[in-house]
């Protein structure tokens, strides 16, 4: 472990930070958790539980300045000012799945990207789980890492990683590193500058040998930019859409193809997940799988049956013979790009929420081909209105899931889809963007 000490802080008392506290407690270090704003009652009842010094609503900075190592949440900005003191101090601060790979010796398939991560992590655990592994599921999904290597002893994790928490992992090594596409996100972190948000995806492959693999998106401009600047001694597995690859995925002819090993070849229909980008997280999950010899049959089966995470394009009913999508879930442009091109049926698109700067040209040629209605589901919904206005038939405004609801079920008919899509985040009318996944899921029930 490169870091020895007494003292730990723990800054941020989510999910990430209570199972930094519990590891570090269990491995001897005197822990001291803050978070500068309220802690979950759940959180809180469990540091009292162990007996865990905390504090909310302000950063003691005396106690935290005096920590041997700092762990602290992926959503706290290395430009908070006591992270800066941090640093001017030379204190050690790092992400708690570092932390957790300090004291853990299990095998680690990693995934990263701006869009597709969940669902590929997902059906990546699920393939593994089919197969008999002993597996964690862990990063942004699942419970913290750190509190599973205190209280499992898992063999395998498959952990969804974002740029915020690899920001802050240093001796970390992937055995499976997987980056699934590279489109703007989070730039206000990045100093608006895409090439080191680019570069932070690509600490992925941060210390991997001959013995790893780096599985990455071979149709992505920006991906393939930056690998003419990688240095790495990993296995490079490309996969594509585009063309057919003599070492890697592929499809051809409405087939997924992969090539390691012995070939595997499936139907693109029979799987489970639909959608261009869906195929390619199908075959990002399927090369991680066949690298470790996990057998075809267990493979195709898990492609068939795999039921995709809760608000992302998750099917809600069908009502008079016309369907309701859930893709709360989709809090960028991107995101919404790929539900979009995955619809096969004209579509009432619900849209709207905080826009984080969004473009949406971007969306210009999918609306026009396949979306006849739009409601937005906003508090201000200018952008959406001057965007599309004069593109699709009707643009309407809702002020809550019911009403956009009821709009979606007035303007679709039978044989068409009401998809909802923000391509925002959710704060405006909602807590979150489960809370909006689920009051739309609601509102389509009571129909």
């Amino acid at each position: 472990m490169p870091i020895q000490g007494t003292h730990i802080a723990i800054l941020g008392a989510g999910e990430s930070g209570i199972g930094a506290a519990i590891l570090a407690q269990e491995k001897g270090w005197e822990v001291f958790a803050s978070d500068y704003g309220q802690i979950g009652e759940n959180f809180r009842q469990q540091l009292d539980e162990l007996r865990i010094d905390w504090e909310e609503g302000q950063h003691d900075e005396h106690r935290i300045l005096s920590a041997d190592l700092i762990v602290k949440s992926p959503g706290i900005p290395p430009s908070a000012p006591i992270i800066r003191k941090a640093m001017e101090k030379q204190i050690p601060v790092i992400s708690e799945i570092e932390f957790g790979s300090y004291y853990s010796r299990a095998k680690t398939i990693c995934i990263t990207g701006s869009n597709g991560k969940t669902t590929t992590t997902m059906l990546t655990y699920h393939i593994l789980k089919k197969a008999g592994f002993h597996v964690g599921l862990a990063g942004n999904v699942g419970q913290s890492f750190a509190k599973q290597i205190a209280r499992e002893s898992f063999d395998w994790y498959v952990l969804e990683l974002s740029s915020f928490q690899l920001d802050d992992m240093y001796e970390f090594k992937a055995d499976i590193a997987i980056l699934l596409n590279i489109t703007p996100d989070h730039l206000d972190r990045y100093d608006h500058d895409m090439n080191k948000y680019a570069r932070s995806k690509f600490r992925i492959t941060q210390n991997q040998g001959p013995e790893e693999y780096f599985i990455y998106n071979a149709d992505d401009p920006i991906i393939q930019e930056q690998l003419q600047h990688l240095e790495t001694k990993a296995q490079l597995i490309p996969f594509s859409i585009e063309k057919s690859l003599e070492r890697g995925g592929y499809t051809e002819n409405e087939h997924l193809i992969i090539n390691i090993k012995e070939q595997f070849n499936m139907s693109i229909h029979d799987l489970a997940l639909k959608g261009k980008h869906n195929t390619q997280n199908s075959l990002a999950s399927g090369l991680a799988a066949r690298i470790l010899d996990i057998r075809k049959e267990v493979v195709r089966e898990s492609f068939m049956d795999f039921v995709n995470v809760e608000h992302r394009l998750e099917f809600v009913a069908k009502i008079n013979g016309i369907e309701f999508i859930n893709d709360s879930k989709a809090t960028n442009i991107n995101a919404t790009w790929f539900a979009l091109e995955s619809m096969e049926k004209p579509t009432v698109w619900i849209v709207g929420g905080i826009d984080k700067g969004n473009d949406y040209n971007e969306l210009m040629d999918l609306v026009k081909h396949k979306v006849k209605a739009i409601i937005c589901l906003g508090k201000d919904n200018r952008k959406i209105k001057e965007a599309f206005e004069g593109q699709v038939e009707q643009i309407v405004e809702a002020q809550s899931a019911m009403e956009a609801v009821a709009y979606g079920y007035r303007l679709a008919k039978k044989d068409e889809t009401v998809l909802l899509s923000p391509a925002c985040a959710s704060f405006d009318l909602f807590e979150n963007y489960e809370d909006r996944g689920d009051q739309f899921k609601n509102a389509v029930r009571s129909l």
